[in-house]
């Protein structure tokens, strides 16, 4: 999870954070793809614009390995419902609704697999995600 990445304290998005993030997520990743211990490794992280997804990858050493990108997408009532939930235990502010639901419509344009988890469990996404 790039998530992590972020975790810094204090939190700051700036163009210069932003790179120290992407070159940590592309060092991490690279290590796990050049690691023989794992066959298989996900990544997952909000990206919602196809310009990060080609960012990463273009830095990662993929020639001996098969990339499928993957958009896990949802509806908006979904979204709505997810998001309360997150807000409502005190893992998320109220804030979170509109930023996200602002960048719904930018996931229809990227350059991957979409499955639509909007009424489907973890373990139904999970075997999705294996049918690839």
């Amino acid at each position: 999870d790039g998530d992590w990445c972020w975790n810094a304290d204090p939190f700051h998005v700036t163009e210069e954070t932003k790179a120290i993030v992407l070159d940590n997520i592309c060092h991490l990743l690279n290590n796990f793809l050049r690691c023989s211990a794992y066959e298989n490794i996900l990544f997952c992280w909000v990206m919602d614009q196809q310009s990060i997804w080609d960012d990463i990858l273009s830095r990662l050493d993929t020639e001996t390995c098969t990339v499928r990108t993957v958009a896990l997408v949802c509806d908006e009532t979904a979204l709505r419902a997810r998001l309360q939930k997150d807000i409502e235990s005190g893992r998320r502010t109220a804030d979170i609704t509109a930023r996200s639901l602002a960048r719904l419509s930018r996931y229809a344009d990227l350059d991957a697999v979409r499955i639509d988890t909007s009424h489907l469990s973890p373990a139904e996404v999970c075997d999705a995600i294996r049918g690839l």
